[in-house]
This record gives C-alpha cells, structure tokens and sequence, in this order.
C-alpha cells in the first residue's frame, strides 16, 4: 500500500510541476467589437425621419390654421410697381374693378390714389429697358442663325 501511495504521489507531483511549467495555449487577439450596428442606425434613421416629419407638419399646420390671415380668394391682384428708394416702393394693386396707387415704406402703407380699373396698364412712348433688350436678343439670335422658328 505504501507503494501504491508512492505511485499516486509521484504521478501527482509529475503532473502539477509539468502543467506549473507549462507554457499557456495562446488564442489569436479578439477583434475589437464596433460600437456601431445596423440595427442602431436604422433606429437613428427613423427617429430622425419622424422628427423632420413632425416639424415640416407643425409648419404647415401653422401656416394654415394662422390666425388673422385670411385669404383674398384672388380678389386682390399686383398690377405693377417700381422702387422710388432703398425701401420705399409705389405699388398699383387691383382690388375689384378699382385700381389702388399705393406708397409702401418701411413700416408704412399709404393710399396715393385710386382709379378705374383700366383694360391695359399704360406705357410711356419710350420703350422699357425689357424691351430693348427684347429686340436686341432677337436681333443677335437672327445674326447667328438661331432665330426663332418652332
């Protein structure tokens, strides 16, 4: 029996010097984790899309239930105006059958006058620089052979 403890004793200590000794498995590194997955961009995505989504419809419902703004229905049209300043303009604008002649300034609309409404809005003899340059448009294409047949 004694030798039998010899044995067991030996095989032991074999056994804890040689693994003690032992030069650990090594495991190839770990590839580092990304923080970033596909499910959480998605998620990113979508929250992103209902806030744009509940802004683009808080404006427009503010634009249409705004209080104190009521639609002409077209019973207000711009005939013409022309800047007489930096910020001062004169606006003629139709309103049924009446034309209005119409100072605007920063601040400040004032009534200059009012007429009939007519069926042209006149023009001086002088041709406006639209046109001029109209006719000159039309006068170099013709020079080039671009002219204007359809």
């Amino acid at each position: 029996m004694n030798a039998m403890r010899l044995v067991s004793a030996g095989a032991l200590l074999v056994l804890v010097a040689t693994s003690a000794f032992a030069v650990p498995a090594q495991t190839p590194p770990a590839l580092p984790v990304s923080p970033v997955s596909i499910g959480g961009v998605l998620q990113v995505l979508f929250g992103l899309i209902v806030v744009l989504g509940t802004v683009a419809g808080a404006a427009w419902l503010l634009k249409r239930l705004a209080p104190g703004q009521v639609s002409a229905g077209g019973a207000i049209k711009l005939i013409g105006g022309i800047a007489v300043g930096p910020k001062e303009r004169v606006v003629v604008v139709e309103v049924g059958d009446t034309w209005l002649v119409v100072g605007v300034a920063p601040g400040q609309v004032s009534a200059l006058h009012n007429m009939p409404r007519l069926d042209s809005f006149p023009r001086g003899d002088k041709p406006s620089t639209d046109d001029r340059f109209a006719s000159w448009l039309k006068e170099v294409m013709k020079r080039r052979g671009m002219g204007t047949e359809k």
